[in-house]
């Protein structure tokens, strides 16, 4: 990825997982590059912890595993900005245990993809009248290698009738659907202004996946250096946030900073790519919307 950097200084960038990881990291160098931060976070004294040590931040504190919250953030940003540049879809984890949410889904398909959706979906308008105004506006989502095993299934988003196999293919599924989403996303906004990205940032070393036996193994047996910075795993989150004029067609995925990454067939399949669009407004009560 080469691209010249634009000016943030008059930009709203809001960025969820944001009070730990690479989003941390991404939201403290984009505000040092002048960007008005929006961290929104889980926990609330890390997220207004890391707000408090940016220049120009504000906290916005939201359970991804609540749908309920994801609205009433979702309110709050609309309350708050009436220009929104950059949404950063970062939060999303791995669960090692079976875990249905309080919306009665799978908490992985919620947190990685189906709340991200919503927020995204709450949020549009606001960003199709900020690139109506003349500003360019990025989406970026957190993807991950681990969509090359993911078996998404639209008669089984949760997950009931497959094996866990400890986490890892509900998470690759899931990730398959936050790609699909992207997809979809630069589908729906072509000529708007609103370009949409996904990235895989690299095995980073942070509290994601915590629970998760093989990980542990993973970073022990690495001396607990199996991993990259969250500092290194943010570049490409922040480089497409800063990017000038967009560094690839909307609705790329990139591994690193490398566009075009490979994934799997199914990742890549526009078709499921709409379908997963309707059943995902369906499943968080939206119109369903078929333009």
């Amino acid at each position: 990825m080469t691209a010249t950097s634009r000016p943030l200084a008059d930009a709203t960038v809001v960025i969820t997982g944001a009070s730990s990881g690479i989003g941390r990291a991404a939201a403290e160098e984009l505000g040092r590059r002048g960007a008005r931060v929006a961290v929104l976070g889980r926990d609330a004294d890390r997220t207004r912890d890391v707000a408090a040590s940016i220049t120009n931040a504000e906290p916005f504190v939201a359970d991804f595993a609540s749908l309920a919250d994801v609205r009433r953030v979702s309110s709050e940003l609309l309350e708050r900005f009436d220009r929104i540049d950059v949404l950063a879809n970062n939060a999303g984890g791995l669960v090692s245990r079976r875990t249905q949410t309080v919306d009665g889904h799978e908490k992985t398909f919620q947190v990685n993809h189906l709340a991200p959706f919503l927020l995204t979906r709450l949020l549009l308008p606001r960003l199709r009248e900020t690139a109506a105004a003349g500003h360019p506006v990025t989406v970026i989502a957190t993807g991950s290698v681990a969509n090359r095993w993911g078996r998404l299934r639209l008669d089984d988003l949760d997950s009931r009738a497959r094996p866990w196999l400890g986490g890892w293919q509900a998470y690759g599924s899931a990730k398959t659907a936050v790609l699909l989403g992207t997809r979809e996303l630069a589908r729906r906004t072509r000529g708007s202004g609103i370009t949409a990205y996904a990235f895989h940032p690299g095995f980073v070393t942070t509290s994601f996946g915590a629970d998760s036996w093989m990980l542990r193994l993973g970073n022990a047996l690495g001396n607990g250096g199996l991993g990259i910075t969250p500092e290194t795993g943010a570049v490409p989150l922040i480089e497409l946030a800063s990017a000038a004029i967009p560094p690839a067609p909307s609705g790329t995925y990139f591994d690193g900073l490398v566009p075009n990454g490979r994934t799997s067939g199914a990742a890549r399949d526009d078709t499921l790519a709409s379908r997963l669009w309707g059943v995902s407004e369906k499943l968080v009560d939206l119109e369903v919307v078929t333009d």
